[in-house]
């Protein structure tokens, strides 16, 4: 269970430069086409652990892995179109 966990606790760290870089405009730190790919399969990973396996731990680590691909995608975005 703690290595599992500890996974969740990895990647989010791990997509922390991403969003520090997009957070101060740098523009090339995150690719879009990836992001909507890797937001999408996250989102349905999530929905999964949501409504077919009820399982905390599950809905924790894919919950938050979804959590960052978006909020990554939605900085990338911003900064694309110039919003944010």
């Amino acid at each position: 269970v703690f290595a599992y966990a500890s996974t969740a606790v990895i990647a989010t760290i791990g997509y922390v430069p991403t969003i520090i870089d997009l957070w101060h405009h740098k523009r090339k730190s995150a690719n879009i086409n990836s992001y909507v790919i890797w937001t999408v399969s996250s989102g349905i990973t999530f929905l999964y652990s949501l409504f077919i396996l009820p399982d905390l731990l599950f809905q924790i680590v894919s919950g938050l892995g979804f959590l960052c691909c978006a909020f990554i995608l939605l900085l990338s975005l911003l900064l694309r179109y110039k919003i944010f």
